[in-house]
């Protein structure tokens, strides 16, 4: 059974990993999904998908603008943006524009995904995490506070690392700036998807980890989250939230 949704999801980053697990999910439910992807990347999945790919460059404002203008206002919007291009970080350049935009035409439900370790997690990073990604989670913190500036009600979710195992359905989202851990990207899709669903998760910040692969030297309590959407064959998709 298709879930027809009237609003319109918009995704940058969608050509592998979480955003194309993400895309895959929404058009199964029947969503109406649009992509950005750069001239090189393929796109073959995505179109058999019945997705709206567009070519555009992150780093260029007037491609930004161009994608949100054909998915239309009111739309939602999630970020998986991340790498160097050119010696810049899209993580920072690319997710600015994005946030930029967003708060200027208006959107529904903006969902930026980042890293565990950026903003006040950042003293909680080991030497070996800051020596192996620490330029990338610093570019990604930046593009978090310019967002939370422009679009305060946005969500930011913060994944540790990320798997390309099966989905466990043990992904949690939680508050804990200490916690550390692992997270399929199917996994992290799902909450992605709920988070799009849960007003109760607009304006914060979340780590993204799972329930059976995190360490913490706190207790972790699991930030509750909506039920999990019904997939077309009205089976549930579960998750530990």
């Amino acid at each position: 059974m298709n879930h027809k949704s009237s609003v319109p999801v918009l995704i940058f980053g969608a050509s592998r990993g979480t955003g194309l697990l993400l895309a895959r999910r929404l058009r199964r439910q029947g969503v109406d999904v649009y992509a950005m992807l750069r001239p090189q990347s393929d796109g073959t999945e995505l179109h058999d998908l019945g997705v709206h790919v567009l070519q555009g460059d992150a780093l260029e404002p007037d491609d930004v603008a161009r994608a949100f203008s054909a998915a239309g206002a009111g739309c939602d919007v999630v970020s998986t943006l991340g790498g160097r291009q050119n010696g810049r970080y899209v993580d920072h350049e690319g997710n600015v524009h994005v946030a930029d935009q967003a708060a200027q035409v208006g959107i529904h439900r903006f969902v930026l995904v980042t890293s565990i370790g950026c903003g006040d997690m950042a003293p909680y990073r080991s030497a070996k995490a800051v020596e192996a990604f620490g330029d990338s989670v610093d570019a990604k913190t930046r593009a978090e506070n310019h967002l939370r500036r422009v679009l305060p009600s946005a969500t930011i979710v913060r994944p540790g690392g990320l798997l390309s195992d099966n989905a466990t359905g043990q992904g949690w989202l939680c508050e804990d700036p200490q916690v550390h851990g692992f997270i399929t990207r199917a996994d992290l899709a799902e909450l992605i998807d709920r988070v799009l669903r849960d007003p109760a998760t607009r304006g914060r910040t979340l780590a993204a980890v799972d329930a059976q692969r995190l360490r913490c030297v706190n207790p972790v309590t699991p930030f509750s989250l909506s039920p999990a959407r019904d997939t077309p064959d009205g089976a549930s998709v579960t998750g530990v939230a």
